[in-house]
């Protein structure tokens, strides 16, 4: 009788204690890129996410169609006029996006983005609202405040589709949207860190703007220019350094031709462009913190077909499929 009783009381405490192991896991979604040089996997099975050391396999992988992709292009307005040579390049590559694609065209000035026009189908219409940056230098006051401040406030887009599920990202925080990305061209120089020294090259504003980008599920990329102000080899060095942490953390790349700026802009556009088609959104279980709007988990992919990744090394739990 004794051991009746025992073995009921068990499978009581059992039967109340087994689904507590599965509290607080939620749904969560991430943008992953894979790498020109090679083929992405055939499905979710092939890949595994390791959340916080702990490994989940995929519940869903699926291409982001144009559709349900919208790309910020922010221009530091204190680069220099230089950029001008490189204003044909830029219209050629807006209008030769994939259609379907929203385009938002900003300035990055006084720690804040000007947008020259909303995020739009349109791309006729961004390309003609691209001009010479303002050329003072300092002008953006810093971009990452910038990017910071742009990323916490995306602005929402009348194209939406909320029905479109394979290609929307669902964030329990803000709801269903889009999969977003940025495309920052700047020198990557924080001037509110001070020294420009390589023994000086851990910026809180930098991290700030990495953990807000994360936050808000935002692929950053990237290509260094330079600005009208802050130069030489120390900025050149300090600025890609930046932008080269705010882009791996994220998921996105940074582009640039040795310290100064590139002979044309052209190939990174393409290069752009490309990783925007050979992205794909990943779905995983991961544990919701006590803070779900601000908290993050740890990620790391890896490929059984050994595809190369990338993918943001962290990202707030609670997005919805």
């Amino acid at each position: 009788m004794q051991r009746l009783l025992l073995a009921v009381v068990l499978a009581l405490t059992l039967g109340r204690t087994a689904p507590a192991q599965n509290e607080g896991a939620v749904p969560t979604q991430v943008l992953v890129n894979i790498d020109p040089k090679s083929a992405p996997p055939a499905d979710a099975s092939a890949l595994t996410v390791t959340v916080d050391n702990r490994r989940q396999p995929l519940t869903s992988w699926s291409p982001v169609l144009p559709a349900g992709a919208q790309v910020a292009l922010l221009f530091d307005d204190g680069l220099r006029q230089s950029l001008g040579g490189e204003l044909k390049n830029l219209r050629a590559f807006v209008q030769g996006l994939p259609p379907g694609i929203e385009v938002l065209v900003g300035y990055m000035q006084n720690g804040r983005v000007v947008q020259a026009q909303p995020f739009t189908a349109d791309h006729a219409l961004a390309a003609s609202t691209l001009r010479l940056p303002q050329g003072i230098p300092g002008g953006s006051a810093s971009p990452y405040f910038c990017l910071s401040d742009f990323v916490k406030k995306w602005p929402e887009s009348a194209e939406t589709q909320p029905n479109a599920a394979p290609t929307i990202v669902r964030d329990a925080a803000a709801g269903p949207h889009k999969a977003r990305f940025v495309l920052m061209i700047s020198n990557g120089v924080d001037p509110y860190n001070g020294s420009t020294s390589l023994a000086n090259e851990d910026s809180p504003y930098v991290q700030a703007a990495v953990t807000d980008a994360q936050r808000a599920g935002v692929a950053v990329y990237s290509i260094y220019y330079t600005d009208a102000g802050i130069r030489g080899p120390s900025a050149s060095l300090s600025g890609q350094s930046y932008l080269a942490q705010l882009s791996q953390a994220t998921g996105g790349a940074n582009y640039f031709e040795g310290t100064g700026n590139p002979v044309s802009m052209a190939p990174f556009l393409n290069a752009f462009q490309q990783a925007l088609v050979a992205t794909y959104i990943a779905t995983f279980d991961a544990p919701a913190g006590k803070d779900p709007a601000r908290e993050l988990v740890r990620l790391k992919f890896t490929s059984a077909t050994r595809t190369k990744l990338h993918a943001p090394d962290e990202v707030r739990p609670g997005n919805q499929e």
